[in-house]
């Protein structure tokens, strides 16, 4: 009996898998989703080893609504798209060059990654000091809840970026915008905070602006403003100018409050797995885990004891979620560079590795435990805990 076969839905023709293993399962005969199941193919055909009823750790943004404005458009994936994940939320947000997210502010705070192009970013805190910056593909910001801040796209066809903030339950929706907050207030209390005639107001937005287009703005010579001075920490970082951890299959670049002080609520870890490698067999021992996937081909199986495991395949664009000190890998399944970020609700970055731990334990109680021979053994001792590894 096949296990893969060639479906077509109009659109074009994909090998899928077919439910069957061994003598167990049988073919579709129904209605089918050719394309969605050849993007999920361990899930239509699981590994022998998948068992139980762990609930989904996957969501991707090209399911979640498009909110489309003049300076560009928005998308988010929340507790509401992704119910296995309650820490963090995420918005993979593109401006146009000139194209502003305007100003506001969040009850939750925001960290992002530059995926594309170059932005310029502001902010001031509450003691009045100011912040600008121009970051490119690679960059960092975080902004601490309450902070007010803006980003514009800068010259040539602007930018995207991954937006993460720390409550799983937060909207995209729920922002303080400028804009918003002017209309709703009377016009003679505007003149009256401002020391102006109301006429001053006359033109402002009858609502919010979200994202507008406006001109390009020039050198960030041009726009800097000391306010009451310099902020304490410097709230963009350049996460590609770390020095990587590097293993045999890949690289890590891990950036948390020791290297990125304003960083106060989001680790986060930039992932890079060659063709055939994997991320190694892990936990988190502090929080639980969220991924962006970059770019290429995964795969990864969680391990949620109580005879619990489930396996899911990523690609670009896909969102991940792993639940509190759940046992995991990520395998690159693809023929090109797996680039993804993990990220995490803590200032700290940590994680347990199994190869360590069986390591650092003596080696009969290892030997007791998983009736293996001293060659294994030795060869588990001698890998010293790649994060990333060859196959």
């Amino acid at each position: 009996m096949k296990t893969t076969t060639q479906e077509n839905n109009g659109a074009g023709t994909f090998n899928v898998p077919q439910p069957i293993r061994g003598d167990a399962g049988a073919s579709v005969i129904g209605p089918r989703n050719p394309s969605r199941e050849a993007e999920n193919r361990d899930v239509i055909l699981s590994p022998a080893t998948d068992h139980g009823t762990l609930g989904n750790l996957r969501w991707s943004f090209a399911d979640s609504h498009m909110h489309l404005s003049p300076g560009g458009w928005g998308r988010q994936t929340t507790i509401r798209e992704l119910p296995t994940a309650p820490e963090l939320a995420g918005v993979n947000m593109r401006l146009k060059a000139g194209g502003v997210r305007e100003m506001h502010w969040h009850q939750a705070a925001e960290w992002a990654y530059m995926l594309k192009g170059r932005a310029r970013i502001t902010a001031i805190d509450q003691d009045g000091r100011a912040f600008q910056d121009d970051v490119g593909e690679g960059d960092l910001w975080y902004f601490a809840a309450g902070i007010p801040h803006s980003i514009q796209g800068l010259e040539g066809d602007g930018c995207e970026f991954l937006l993460v903030f720390d409550d799983g339950n937060f909207s995209e929706e729920e922002t303080f915008l400028l804009s918003d907050w002017m209309a709703h207030t009377p016009k003679e209390i505007l003149a009256k905070n401002f020391g102006v005639p109301e006429s001053a107001f006359a033109r402002i937005p009858e609502k919010d602006l979200w994202i507008f287009q406006a001109q390009v703005p020039g050198p960030l010579a041009a726009d800097r403003i000391a306010g009451a001075g310099p902020m304490p920490n410097k709230l963009s970082h350049r996460m590609l100018a770390q020095e990587p951890i590097r293993s045999s299959g890949g690289t890590v670049r891990i950036t948390d409050s020791s290297v990125f002080p304003a960083s106060k609520t989001i680790a986060a870890a930039l992932v890079e797995v060659e063709p055939g490698g994997m991320r190694e067999m892990h936990w988190h021992p502090n929080t639980d885990e969220w991924q962006f996937y970059i770019s290429g081909e995964a795969r990864m199986t969680v391990f949620a004891a109580q005879n619990n495991a489930r396996t899911y395949n990523f690609q670009a664009g896909d969102v991940g979620s792993v639940p509190f000190a759940t046992g995991h890998y990520i395998e690159n399944i693809g023929d090109t560079t797996l680039r993804f970020l993990e990220l995490f609700r803590s200032d700290y970055y940590a994680d347990v590795s199994l190869s360590q731990w069986l390591a650092f334990t003596p080696r009969e109680l290892v030997k007791a435990h998983l009736n293996i021979d001293d060659s294994v053994l030795s060869k588990v001792s001698a890998r010293k805990t790649p994060v990333v590894g060859a196959s």
